[in-house]
This record gives C-alpha cells, sequence and structure tokens, in this order.
C-alpha cells in the first residue's frame, strides 16, 4: 500500500519553494498551538516536523500540509495539566495505532457521507477560527503580564505591514510565478523591517511572550527516542484510552475533511483510508519522539495549494524545512516579522471562506443554509468534531423528515378488489404517513397492497407492514401483499402467509436489518 513518491522534474523546483514557505509559517503555529497543550514549544515544533514528514511519504494526500494542530491541542490539554507530559505522549501513540486500525478497517470511506452544507460550515468555520487566531497578534503584555491591544505607532506599523504582506500575495502572481507569493512576501517584509529599522514583533518575540521566557528560543536538537514513562496498569489505561479515542477521531475528521476540500480545489482525488494510515504512523512515531501529535492543517494546506505546491515533495520540504529551522537557523528565523506572517493567513483565510455559500442563500433549501451557518458557529465555539457531527445528524434529520412525505398511493378497484399501488420509500421516518393512508373500515372484503414502486428500508418499516396486516385481519378482511422482496418476506411475522410471491417480478433488494446478518 505503501510506496515511496516520485517526483517529476516540472514539479520539483515548486514543491521546494512552496514546501520553504510553509515551514515559515509552521513555526508560530507550531509554538502557539504547543503553548494551549500546555508544552514547551519544541513538542509543538517535533509534532509538525515528525507527522509532517511521515503523512508526505505515507499519507494519501499530496499536497496536504499536517501537523501540531488546535484541535487536538485543545482536547490535550486538560490530560497534560492532571497528568503531565508523559501520559500526553502514551496517549499519542495509542491515537496514532487507532487511526492505522482505521485505515485498515477502510473506514476512511465514511467521509462521504458528510454533506455538502456540512463541508462549506466547515472551511468556513475554520476560517473565521483561523482569523480570530490572528488577532492575538495585535495584542502585548504590559510589565505586570496583562495583555491589552496595540495602539499608537507600534499599531499602525503592524497594519501597513499587514496590509504590504497581503498585497504582495495578491499582485505578485499576476506579475510573476517563478517564485511563491506568500515566500516573496516573508522575505521581502523580513529585510524591509531590517532595512529601515522598523521596531515591530518578530517570531522570538512571540515565542518570548507565549513562553513568559525572555531567553526562549526555537533552537533545539534531533528528536530523541523516548518510551512514554507511565505505570502499565489498568488505571493508566482508563486515563489513556478515553484521550486517545478522542484525539483520533477529531484528527482523522480534519484531516480526511481538509483531503476533500483539497481534492475539491486541485480536481483530484486522495485516498482516505490509505490517509489514515499515514496520520497514524505519523502520530505513533510522534508519541516516541516527544511529540505533541496533530492532523492535517487546512491553513498551511492551502498556503502549500496557493502557493504551487501540489507533490509530496513540498510536504517533505516543509517538514525537514522545519527540522533545520530548529537546528541550524533558528536565528534567522526568529528575525522574520509576525506581520508578515499574519498577512499571509488572511490571505489563507479569504481564499478559505466559501464566499459563495453566502450568495446561496436564496438558491439553496433554507435547511441547508442553515446546516452551513450552525456548523459554522459551533466550529467556533466549540471543535471541529462536535460541529461536524452536529452538522450530519441535522442534515440526516432534515432528509428523513423530506423523505417521509414522499409516500403516497394511488386506488383503483379490479371487480369487487380494491388495490392500493404504493410509492415511495418506507422506513422509520415514514411509517406513520404509511399506515395513515389505509382506510381499513371502509375498504371492501379483499384488499391488495402493491409495492412494486416502493421500497421497504428498514425493520421499522416491516413491523409497520405487520401492523397494518393485523388489522386487517382483525377486520376479518382479506389482505394481499404483492411485489415485495425476499427480504421483506423473510422478516415479517404476522403478515408473511398474506405475500404473494412471483419470482419474476418481485423486486432483488436487501432490508437494513440485523436479523439478517
Amino acid at each position: 500500500m505503501f510506496k515511496f513518491p516520485k517526483f517529476s522534474g516540472t514539479t520539483v523546483r515548486t514543491d521546494l519553494l512552496s514546501g520553504i514557505t510553509v515551514a515559515l509559517a509552521l513555526v508560530p503555529e507550531a509554538v502557539a498551538f504547543a503553548f494551549v497543550a500546555h508544552v514547551g514549544p519544541l513538542v509543538g515544533l517535533y509534532a509538525a516536523a515528525i507527522i509532517g514528514f511521515f503523512t508526505a511519504i505515507f499519507g494519501g494526500r499530496p499536497g496536504m500540509i499536517s501537523g501540531a494542530t488546535g484541535s487536538v491541542a485543545v482536547v490535550i490539554a486538560a490530560l497534560v495539566a492532571t497528568h503531565g507530559e508523559q501520559y500526553l505522549f502514551a496517549v499519542i501513540v495509542c491515537m496514532g495505532v487507532i487511526q492505522i486500525l482505521a485505515g485498515v478497517l477502510r473506514l476512511g470511506k465514511f467521509i462521504r457521507m458528510v454533506p455538502l452544507p456540512v463541508m462549506h460550515g466547515f472551511v468556513n468555520g475554520l476560517a473565521i477560527v483561523i482569523f480570530l487566531a490572528q488577532l492575538g497578534n495585535f495584542k502585548v503584555k504590559d510589565a505586570a503580564g496583562v495583555s491589552h491591544w496595540m495602539h499608537g505607532s507600534q499599531l499602525w506599523t503592524m497594519l501597513g505591514l499587514v496590509a504590504l504582506t497581503m498585497a504582495i500575495v495578491h499582485f505578485l502572481p499576476k506579475l510573476t510565478k517563478a517564485i511563491p507569493a506568500s515566500l516573496a512576501a516573508i522575505v521581502i517584509v523580513t529585510l524591509l523591517c531590517y532595512g529601515l529599522d522598523l521596531h515591530t514583533r518578530t517570531v522570538v518575540d512571540f515565542l518570548r511572550q507565549m513562553t513568559a521566557n525572555p531567553d526562549a528560543t526555537i533552537a533545539g536538537g534531533w528528536p530523541t527516542f523516548h518510551i512514554p514513562q507511565v505505570p502499565l496498569n489498568w488505571e493508566t489505561v482508563k486515563i489513556v484510552l478515553p484521550y486517545a479515542f478522542i484525539t483520533a477521531g477529531v484528527g482523522l475528521i480534519e484531516s480526511l475533511l481538509t483531503l476533500t476540500v483539497i481534492d475539491e480545489m486541485t480536481q483530484t482525488r486522495g485516498r482516505s483510508n490509505r490517509e489514515c494510515m499515514g496520520q497514524g504512523l505519523g502520530n505513533i512515531v510522534t508519541g516516541f519522539f516527544g511529540g505533541m501529535g496533530g492532523c492535517a492543517m487546512i491553513g498551511q494546506s492551502m498556503i502549500n495549494i496557493r502557493s504551487g505546491g501540489r507533490g509530496r515533495l513540498s510536504g517533505l520540504t516543509a517538514a525537514i524545512g522545519l527540522l533545520c529551522f530548529i537546528l541550524f537557523a533558528s536565528s534567522l528565523i526568529e528575525m522574520i516579522p509576525i506581520a508578515a506572517l499574519v498577512g499571509v493567513m488572511f490571505m489563507v483565510v479569504i481564499a478559505t471562506f466559501e464566499w459563495s455559500s453566502i450568495r446561496l442563500y436564496n438558491k439553496i433549501p433554507k435547511s441547508d443554509f442553515l446546516v452551513i451557518v450552525l456548523v459554522s458557529v459551533v466550529t467556533i465555539f466549540t471543535d471541529l468534531a462536535t460541529a461536524v457531527f452536529i452538522g450530519v445528524i441535522i442534515s440526516a434529520l432534515v432528509f428523513a423528515w423530506k423523505h417521509a412525505k414522499q409516500i403516497s398511493v394511488e386506488t383503483q378497484m379490479e371487480g369487487q378488489n380494491k388495490i392500493y399501488n404504493l410509492r415511495g420509500p418506507i422506513f422509520f421516518s415514514s411509517t406513520h404517513n404509511f399506515l395513515e393512508l389505509f382506510d381499513v373500515h371502509q375498504d371492501p372484503q379483499d384488499v391488495i397492497i402493491d409495492f412494486a414502486n416502493a421500497r421497504v428500508s428498514d425493520h421499522s418499516a416491516i413491523e409497520a407492514i405487520d401492523t397494518l396486516a393485523d388489522r386487517y385481519l382483525k377486520a376479518n378482511k382479506q389482505l394481499h401483499l404483492r411485489h415485495l422482496s425476499s427480504d421483506c418476506r423473510k422478516l415479517l411475522k404476522k403478515a408473511g402467509n398474506l405475500v404473494e410471491v412471483n419470482v419474476i417480478e418481485d423486486p432483488h433488494y436487501h432490508v437494513a436489518d440485523d436479523a439478517l446478518a
């Protein structure tokens, strides 16, 4: 299943440059998410490098960037605060094993069950989350450690540099595509700041503010192999497994949804089950080498795609580049103005947000538009997994409600017999409407129900047919059931002997019922 990637000469240059751009953008994100998880900055940086490396090789979506993410950081923060880093590493290893099992069991295909409105809500919510996260960079701490908004020349310098970065990212591709616009913007703004001696916050300032350590640096050595030091007993299992399942689920949902978004953007198709296994392998290695775990990152993936990165080499370059920054070039990266990275992320927000969803207000069903808005809002205030689950459930309920109304009947007399020609699906939501279609007391002595244009979908439908048959039997009337599938006939109890079997004309389909398993 795993094959080492092959690179074509036409894409190597673009992938290398876009990967370097992503590596620069990964630094503050990884540090910020490490702070959310209550771990050191190197724990986040190592996670971004290791997960990015393994998913770039073994993942199912070339061009997608993975690393330490906020969705995983939020889940593990309580664990770290309560039990410490060693339990975190154990959770991440178990998380990876669960994700690999999900790939082996081919559970990645279930991402297809996520409706388009939920996808729109997902990308809109993440765009807003990314935007709100950048606003924190417009705050500074005073001598007492209290955060407050920038003002005066400091604010105007920050806004000017952000605007310049956004302008370069927007207009440079119209002039040349020889270098990724995001990378060019970061380099130009950094050189401008040091050439004009502009006083603005840099990556190292951000790091020191996050850690409250005036000597903090992103410099570090090679990550070392380390088996999590946790007791091997049942109490540890009870602590680790719940967090492992939650982080595995959150990580896979965000990764597979990001994969779907990139598929749509690039008009190509990733492999969801392989992505599950790639994510799992990356997290297992990360857990053994002191990383905090993670998943696909839609912001950095968008930067990569917009910069022209389409192949696995772009992800490899980002991961190796980030590790090189940690080992050899930390002083250069620490010089980058935060304003340049904020400007790049603001452009990602603009590109990520599904602006067409706003124009769809009067063109799609109100229920679909409500799902878009609801998923966006829930993503902002809770987390991605909760938002997706709520969106899928609401979409499923709306679907069931609408299809419950589609069942109908046409009646006709055939001599002294009354024939009911059913149309539409019979399932848990439509059984009430189904039973109301029949007038048992007013019907003649012989009644025929034809299911040729109906579909019996679940056990609730079978029970409804049995209930209807019982009503006719109690009224001492003859009921005949035509054109039922063999599955239906097997499951009927009270009405089983009322079925007219026609091997040639009876439909062939399977009823979703455990009794047939």
